[in-house]
């Protein structure tokens, strides 16, 4: 069974590094934190030697906080098919800069929020009050090392307001990064356990008042960028000494007439590691 890495409050409110295997959890010793796994040379090993003394617990006995300390998350955009297909049909003018930037070495790469502003599993995202087309986007996440290593892999949500960036693509900040606008959980699985890359699929579910209101479906074979370029272009000039996790873009993209609405439910489910949930909420 898979191994993953959590960052977890314990029963008695202290946080911790938790590793889980199926329903079971362990905390790592006070003072780990996320990056003295993610930089070690074999993560996986040193994941058992810190827990080999742990008393086990349940994964219902604990809260899963966003896999974060002090790391940055980022974003790329466009980098499935029917990414640059949705924000040519939102952004009429526009629409020939996404089809280049889908086509072109140089990858679209922003800054999405710092880790404080991230919500985990559970907790609520939001929609702007300015903006009447809101929707999740469904994406794999990596976790790299302060060093530009790939570590592990988790899930992410970028909330995105669609008329805000289809009106004009230089409003895409206020599109997308605004608070409660990315969710990031529940686990981190490491490289060694993930499944093979074509094999892993992405599903998007939008539940309303207890039914479906959208579900939709990818798999990491229609991305057009591998990891480690978007890492290399990341990386290019731009430094991380607390790491950083990467947004990979979305191939899942609702109908034109579909927009969140608050008390909305997004639950995405992507192979290897496992379900992020979400409450939607719009603030008063």
């Amino acid at each position: 069974m898979a191994m993953h890495l959590a960052k977890i409050r314990l029963p008695s409110g202290e946080v911790r590094v938790g590793v889980t295997e199926g329903d079971r959890v362990w905390a790592t010793p006070p003072g780990t934190n996320l990056n003295d796994v993610l930089s070690a040379a074999q993560p996986g090993a040193r994941l058992r030697e810190l827990t080999k003394d742990a008393p086990e617990l349940r994964a219902g006995q604990v809260s899963f906080l966003p896999p974060l300390d002090e790391q940055e998350v980022w974003a790329a955009g466009v980098t499935y098919k029917r990414s640059k297909e949705a924000r040519e049909e939102e952004s009429k003018g526009a629409s020939r800069f996404y089809h280049l930037v889908y086509s072109a070495p140089r990858p679209e790469l922003f800054f999405k929020a710092p880790a404080w502003r991230v919500r985990g599993h559970g907790d609520s995202v939001r929609i702007r009050r300015d903006s009447k087309w809101n929707v999740p986007e469904p994406e794999l996440a990596l976790v790299i090392s302060p060093s530009l290593k790939l570590a592990g892999f988790t899930i992410g949500n970028d909330m995105s307001s669609r008329d805000i960036e289809g009106e004009n693509p230089l409003y895409l900040p206020q599109a997308k990064v605004y608070d409660h606008s990315c969710a990031i959980g529940p686990v981190i699985t490491l490289i060694e356990d993930m499944p093979a890359w074509a094999d892993v699929t992405i599903r998007l579910i939008v539940e309303r008042q207890g039914e479906t209101a959208f579900e939709g479906a990818t798999t990491l074979a229609s991305m057009k960028r591998t990891p480690e370029e978007l890492i290399s272009w990341l990386g290019r000039e731009t430094s991380f000494p607390h790491g950083a996790v990467l947004l990979t873009g979305t191939g899942v993209v609702p109908p034109d007439d579909f927009t969140l609405m608050a008390g909305d439910f997004v639950h995405i489910d992507i192979a290897g590691i496992g379900r992020l949930t979400n409450r939607v909420e719009q603030k008063a």
